[in-house]
């Protein structure tokens, strides 16, 4: 029997009120505790003991003595109980180091046991995760017996890496204050044709917390006694699993495969907190990776504290309530807030650190103007960069490297009305994690012919042609295979919109299928026109809702930008972008938490993280097509037509069985303007040959610019840090150890393949050479001290 209670800290309350029933909750476990000498209770979410901690002393100090009895179990390592399928692979490593650290911090042990029971689905990469921070056991709830048939609700686990973790799927509920004799005929009922000798039964009020409570505990103790009634007692999580691994001789199922699905509206619920995630996400780690190199390699102070502080933030945000969008309006507000917090810490984080690095680069001319761009990445990157600069260098300027090679570039529309700002558009090759200078300077550039064509409804380079239709889809030709890649020509990006009259978390919803319409009656601007750049604004309207989407094309890509701009006023309705890919034999691969999987094209609406692709034949040769976003993680393919969910305009918090009185006045979800990008990449051959996941993270994360001031400096005006030497290996976190200054290079197998990776770490004069199995994480400590390179787990042990 585990006392438990569930408490969602957000959900049809604010935060503060969630504070509240922590309190209270973690005091009434207690005092049942004093009453009943046998009485356990298992709690998890370190975010909670770090409450008790700041406002409670004394609280936490009995708890902490429970704890080394035994009897109050700390389950699920991390900061909160998150949503499974939203948060980024690195987020979900930080969720244990944060949580596993805190609990050792507080209470002086770590979790054992992973448990998560009301997260909306779980990533087949977890296992690798749970395990990599220090736990062997997994429980959950969702997706129940009805949502996904198991062998067993008790089996093993298994990640694409190989890693498995023991895994309880609880029976009917987590939550029970009423009978408990009922429950626990109830979860036998379940359990009666599965070869286990023993069950976890859970009973306490949950949600708005609560635990177990006196009828509850008396129930327990005259079954006890009763003869002839299931032997029941009291225990924790940890001690059901270290029971079951104790019976050498029990075989259990494996499972290779997502834990979904459940609530599937969560994946598009709430547009702003869903990028607000994913942009905070990608903003600190890559402040990290700038600022703990730059501590190495040229002095920046490394603000290990505001990270720390920023991060937590960002994980209890994930907190599955929260990231799902099924919280109160209120709580969008304080979302809002809290990411916006990490965004300036990570912005500031970023630019003080290259801002140190600027000032030893010498910038002497007076004549000139110069600006330093900053790659992020362990690899070499080509990009477009932009930056408004104050001196009218227009019509005549000279644009170079930094061995005066001219570079590429285009003047467009500045930011500003003064007059005397102009946003310079230039293409840069930028060392693997490092920097290059690039300065202007007064002259006569020569003439530049224009290998993009830029007209009303047609953009056109080297290798691709994109054509517009009166309603604003696209048609998108690959001039080296000759491919038209949507089927019926200029089909590309229809913007179709579908009833969805169902609740916040579309219950018993499997796909978003019913089409009413899509937006039209499209106009077309060209916005830029150059030797590097083409950019057409497309605006179409539906209802009362505008869509404007800016179509754009680089010298020499072989990819299509998409800025959107949605400015969305309808009512139980979704938005989705459709893409009829002309393959045959289409198969749907989606990217997850370090990792990716493949899915049926049956056209159920699917969670995914960054990227999409749908790869099938081609007249007898492999071809696909992927899409790359910075917002979005819903998805379906019915069949070869790849789509992405855009918005969701559900009513906050409304939850089945309750229905809408349409006469009273609501509160609707993702309305007025929101924003996006998209990256769409046609391809011959695999997803895997082509990049997308370094393209990827390239697009999540771009170069960062810094303006130089006139001074001279030691450092070389071009210069790497760090270099991964394989395409498949990414070195997605760098940052300083939690315990100390070492640093902590974690990296992530992206292909599914054995691999002997090899790491150039140029800012220490080392090479790391180390084997990587299909899909592993690995995380790399080098000791300051000694320049010693080791391996370590995900807690950096």
């Amino acid at each position: 029997m585990i006392g438990h209670a569930h408490i969602d800290p957000v959900w049809l309350w604010p935060w503060p009120e969630g504070v509240s029933v922590v309190y209270s909750t973690f005091r009434s476990a207690l005092e049942r505790m004093k009453e009943t000498p046998g009485f356990t209770f298992t709690a998890s979410s370190a975010q909670f003991y770090q409450w008790v901690a700041e406002n409670d002393p004394s609280m936490l100090e009995e708890i902490r003595k429970r704890v080394d009895e035994g009897r109050w179990n700390i389950a699920g390592g991390w900061w909160v109980e998150p949503d499974m399928n939203i948060p980024s692979g690195e987020a979900m490593v930080r969720q244990g180091l944060y949580g596993q650290l805190t609990f050792q911090r507080l209470l002086g042990h770590r979790a054992k046991v992973a448990t998560n029971p009301d997260s909306f689905g779980h990533t087949g990469t977890l296992p690798q995760i749970i395990k990599g921070q220090g736990m062997e056991n997994y429980i959950f709830m969702r997706p129940g017996i009805r949502e996904k048939t198991l062998p067993s609700d008790l089996f093993w686990w298994e990640s694409p890496d190989g890693t498995r973790v023991l895994t309880y799927r609880i029976p009917i509920s987590y939550n029970d204050s009423g009978s408990v004799r009922r429950r626990i005929e109830d979860v036998l009922a379940q359990f009666k044709n599965q070869s286990l000798m023993s069950c976890m039964v859970y009973y306490g009020a949950g949600d708005h917390g609560g635990g177990a409570t006196r009828e509850n505990i008396q129930s327990i103790n005259e079954l006890k006694t009763e003869k002839g009634a299931p032997v029941v007692f009291y225990s924790t999580t940890d001690k059901y699993f270290d029971e079951i691994r104790s019976d050498k001789n029990l075989e259990l199922p494996v499972v290779k495969d997502d834990l979904q699905h459940h609530a599937v509206g969560c994946y598009t619920a709430e547009s702003e907190i869903k990028k607000g995630n994913r942009q905070s996400e990608a903003a600190l780690v890559t402040a990290e990776k700038i600022s703990s190199l730059g501590s190495v390699a040229w002095g920046s102070r490394y603000p290990k504290d505001e990270f720390t502080s920023a991060w937590q933030k960002v994980l209890f945000l994930q907190f599955h309530d929260s990231l799902a969008g099924t919280s109160v309006p209120e709580h969008s507000v304080h979302a809002r807030e809290g990411y916006g917090y990490a965004m300036e810490t990570a912005r500031h984080a970023a630019y003080m650190a290259l801002q140190k690095l600027e000032s030893q680069v010498p910038s002497e001319d007076p004549d000139s103007r110069y600006i330093l761009v900053f790659n992020p990445h362990a690899w070499k990157v080509t990009e477009s960069v932009e930056y408004d600069l104050g001196w009218n260098l227009q019509d005549s300027s000279l644009v170079e490297d930094e061995k005066g090679k001219s570079l590429l570039h285009q003047w467009i529309a500045g930011t500003t009305e003064t007059g005397n700002r102009n946003r310079l558009l230039v293409r840069v090759d930028i060392p693997s994690f490092g920097y290059r200078q690039i300065r202007l300077r007064k002259g006569n550039p020569e003439p530049v012919r224009n290998p993009v064509t830029t007209e009303e409804k047609k953009l056109e380079n080297e290798f691709l042609k994109i054509t517009f239709s009166d309603n604003g889809t696209a048609g998108i030709y690959d001039k080296e295979t000759g491919k038209e890649i949507f089927a019926g020509g200029m089909t590309g990006c229809r913007a179709v919109v579908i009833d969805d009259p169902s609740d916040t978390w579309s219950h018993d919803i499997k796909a978003f299928t019913d089409e009413i319409g899509a937006f039209g009656n499209a106009t077309f601007k060209i916005i830029e026109r150059g030797p590097l750049r083409g950019r057409i604004r497309i605006r179409t309207t539906y209802g009362d809702s505008t869509l404007a989407t800016d179509w754009i094309l680089s010298a020499g890509s072989r990819q299509v930008g998409a800025e959107v701009k949605l400015d969305w006023h309808e009512h139980l309705k979704m938005l989705k972008f459709s893409f009829p890919v002309d393959i045959d034999s289409p198969v749907a691969t989606y990217e997850t938490a370090y990792g990716n999987i493949e899915r049926s094209a049956d056209g159920d609406e699917e969670p995914g993280q960054r990227w999409i692709d749908l790869t099938g034949n081609s007249n007898g040769m492999a071809y696909g097509f992927s899409v790359i976003n910075d917002a979005k993680y819903g998805y379906n393919v019915p069949g070869n037509d790849l789509r992405i969910s855009v918005a969701r305009s559900a009513v906050y918090a409304h939850h089945n069985p309750k229905v809408l009185d349409m006469n009273e006045e609501h509160i609707w979800q993702d309305q007025g303007t929101q924003t996006f990008r998209m990256l769409l990449i046609p391809h011959s051959d695999t997803w895997k040959n082509s990049n997308i996941s370094r393209i990827a993270e390239e697009f999540i994360a771009p170069p960062l610019i810094i303006y130089q001031g006139i001074h001279g400096g030691t450092m070389p005006k071009s210069g790497s840090f760090l270099n991964s030497e394989n395409q498949n290996i990414i070195v997605s976190a760098v940052k300083l150890a939690e315990q100390d200054e070492d640093l902590i290079i974690r990296c992530v197998e992206t292909s599914g393949l054995q691999t002997e990776a090899s790491l150039d770490l140029g800012f220490a004069g080392k090479k790391w050479k180390g084997n990587f199995r299909p899909y592993e994480i690995k995380t790399l400590r080098m000791s300051r001290q000694s320049g010693e390179i080791r391996e370590v787990n995900l807690l950096e042990e």
